[in-house]
């Protein structure tokens, strides 16, 4: 879509963003009391956490493939509304090297579990050294197509995406399932910090029949373009 329409779609949503993307925005966008969201790359729950908090009632599926972070999961997050599968997210089914991170043990004891990655750190190293990659695990890892298509999930109204360098792996593999989907975030970076990271314009390139609502210093928010022409169009 063009500039100005995504312009028109923020000015009656009455949408404004700031440096950062906050979660409680995303109930105003959906206009939705219950909606169905995916939080991918959840970690320990804390974006999820933060949905139940603003969209009590929506029914929220986390995916996440760190066993330390899926204890840490459990503990914090109470609600029969979340479902949490253990598993990474990506183009293919099966197995995968994940390449859990360490350090920073003056943050988190247990050490840094927020950049592990089903790729190789790059330039992430050189950013931030205090984070180590010392351990490799496989885990199993899912296409969200071939996931929702078992599980015959309908319309999405929000992914939130944290994926840590594998943008592209999860799109590829989840084809179908952005065709239903309303509004995509993601995490992006245009200095590969994981080998084969695609940059911003390609990622936008991979995402044909969705437009930018916001770009953000390294996230991006997508919105589909049917949700803009649904908005626009006469009853």
């Amino acid at each position: 879509m063009n500039q100005p329409i995504v312009d028109a779609y923020k000015s009656l949503k009455k949408l404004q963003f700031g440096q950062s993307f906050e979660v409680n925005q995303i109930q105003q966008m959906l206009e939705k009391e219950d909606p169905i969201l995916f939080d991918v790359g959840a970690n320990c729950g804390q974006t999820t956490i933060e949905f139940i908090q603003h969209m009590p009632k929506a029914d929220i599926y986390c995916f996440e493939p760190d066993p330390r972070a899926i204890t840490k999961f459990k503990i914090l997050v109470n609600s029969p509304k979340v479902e949490l599968i253990e598993v990474a997210v990506g183009a293919e089914n099966g197995t995968i090297l994940f390449h859990q991170s360490s350090g920073a043990e003056h943050i988190d004891p247990q050490g840094w579990d927020h950049s592990g990655s089903i790729r190789k750190p790059k330039s992430h190293l050189e950013i931030w050294p205090w984070v180590r990659f010392e351990k490799d695990i496989l885990v199993p890892m899912i296409r969200l197509d071939d996931w929702t298509d078992q599980r015959a999930i309908g319309p999405i109204d929000f992914i939130w995406a944290d994926v840590q360098g594998a943008e592209s792996d999860l799109v590829m593999g989840a084809l179908k399932t952005l065709e239903r989907t309303r509004f995509f975030y993601t995490e992006f970076s245009d200095q590969e910090w994981y080998e084969g990271q695609i940059n911003f314009d390609t990622l936008c390139a991979l995402l044909p029949n969705f437009s930018v609502l916001h770009k953000f210093e390294n996230d991006a928010l997508f919105v589909a373009n049917q949700e803009l022409i649904r908005t626009f169009s006469p009853n």
